[in-house]
């Protein structure tokens, strides 16, 4: 057992070696590491009325990365600007069937199947184009009656000695029995052909409804089916729904009528399409929104199931807006890296807003004609990290009572932001928290820190005088 509290002894002892030697070697190469954590939110940097902005005093928290540390580990930095902005929203899209040229073939009648013509699920058929035969009983005595009345209308035509009242009534049985087939599933087609021919037939045609593809065949030579079977289903796709799946803060941008563009990359295809009517439907599974979109299918380049790019071109106000990989999202609040000069960058906390494509909208934090860091800004964080650490092993950081910020020593002192009140120095990380200070300094002396973090006794704001 005292064995390994040695081995962790040993472990925190090494660890603390290495954060205090980082530390001095930072601090005797001229380095600012006293380092202050600030939140811009609440308190903006402003430079001390001594100092202008003179790097000599910069704001808490800055870290100091040398010319030839910020070209190693590839620091890029940028302007800040306020302008409009009209960025392209890219969302991926499904190709659909549109549902009002769906046509489905049922069966009315038990029949058998005589002949299937090679047409499989995907080929493309013409309006009136033979699908397949087959035989039913139930056709027999209606087509019967639909020749006898066929050749009784056109003998009564003829002859020219029958009423005007008997061909009417004559050709309205004709008619009747002409019903009487299509509802058996007879097509318009082969009924024209019984009264071209006066012949009839035993073999039941099934003919496409439409031009368009076959999606659904269920036939076979031979095979019986029965009454309500789907023998057929047949798309027109000349035009087709997409179905976009986008989130919730971007249904806004796609308003009923709005042209959208669409893309098959691997064809170097494009395509016009217009967001309809119908409001988005929510998909339980991706949580996202479907909105439906309607285009046009020349040459039948967009196919059921088909992926396809999503382009809709937006116009939004003026506003700031910064590369998304500028700003560091730790969950809890974001910050970017403002560049102060002379290498010197301020971690600055920002209040973001939408975030379309690769820009990020800043609500609060930023202003126009700053620098900021887009390009290597983690690893800079990461070193301010570890030189926060430092600081507070060694004690080199206290506690705000105010706004319970931490505050460099050092700097505090020299900006004459410090009291000494019963025996304790308080360090302070603006003159507004000093000032709060001095007006009630009984109400903050006592207050408890509100941190998660275990200070030591050094970085309690009732810092003994030594």
């Amino acid at each position: 057992m005292n064995k390994w509290v040695y081995i962790v002894l040993f472990i925190v002892f090494i660890v603390l070696s290495f954060l205090v030697g980082s530390w001095y070697s930072q601090h005797r190469a001229g380095g600012m590491n006293a380092l202050h954590l600030k939140s811009p939110s609440t308190h903006a940097y402003e430079p001390d009325a001594d100092s202008g902005s003179d790097s000599s005093s910069p704001p808490p928290l800055t870290v100091n990365v040398t010319p030839e540390k910020q070209q190693l580990i590839g620091v890029k930095v940028a302007t800040v600007e306020k302008a409009p902005w009209s960025p392209t929203l890219r969302v991926l899209g499904r190709a659909a069937p549109d549902e009002n040229r769906i046509y489905r073939i049922i069966s009315a009648t038990d029949g058998w199947v005589k002949k299937v013509l090679p047409f499989t699920t995907g080929s493309l058929v013409k309006k009136d184009e033979l699908l397949a035969t087959f035989f039913s009983p139930e056709f027999y005595s209606g087509i019967k009656a639909y020749l006898y009345g066929l050749r009784s209308l056109n003998r009564f035509e003829k002859s020219g000695k029958e009423t005007k009242e008997q061909l009417e009534l004559t050709g309205a049985n004709v008619e009747n029995y002409r019903n009487a087939l299509r509802n058996l599933g007879m097509t318009e087609y082969q009924l024209d052909e019984i009264m071209r021919t006066q012949q009839g037939t035993d073999n039941i045609d099934i003919r496409a409804p439409a031009a368009g593809f076959i999606l659904v065949r269920n036939l076979s030579p031979g095979q019986r089916f029965e009454k309500g079977s789907e023998l057929y289903r047949i798309a027109d796709l000349s035009k087709v729904w997409i179905l976009a799946d986008i989130f919730e803060n971007e249904a806004q941008y796609l308003r009923p009528g709005k042209t959208v563009k669409i893309s098959l990359p691997s064809q170097r295809k494009t395509f016009q399409a217009k967001v309809t009517d119908i409001l988005p439907q929510f998909d339980e599974a991706t949580r996202t929104l479907k909105v439906r979109l309607e285009a046009d299918n020349p040459d039948y380049a967009l196919r059921p199931d088909m992926f396809v790019d999503v382009e809709l071109l937006m116009n939004l106000p003026p506003a700031i807006t910064v590369p998304a990989d500028a700003v560091l999202d730790s969950g809890l609040k974001k910050t970017v890296f403002v560049d102060r000069g002379n290498g010197l960058f301020e971690p600055r906390e920002v209040e973001t807003g939408w975030r379309i494509s690769n820009r990020v909208e800043i609500i609060n934090g930023l202003k126009p004609g700053e620098q900021i860091i887009i390009s290597g800004n983690f690893l800079i964080d990461s070193e301010t990290r570890l030189e926060i650490v430092a600081a507070r092993m060694i004690g080199t950081l206290s506690k705000d009572p105010v706004c319970a910020m931490d505050v460099s020593i050092n700097k505090a002192e020299k900006a004459g932001r410090k009291i000494k009140l019963d025996n304790s120095i308080y360090y302070f990380c603006s003159d507004e928290c000093k000032e709060q200070f001095e007006k009630n300094p009984k109400r903050f002396a006592g207050k408890p820190l509100k941190n998660k973090e275990t200070l030591s006794h050094k970085t309690h704001p009732g810092v003994k005088g030594e």
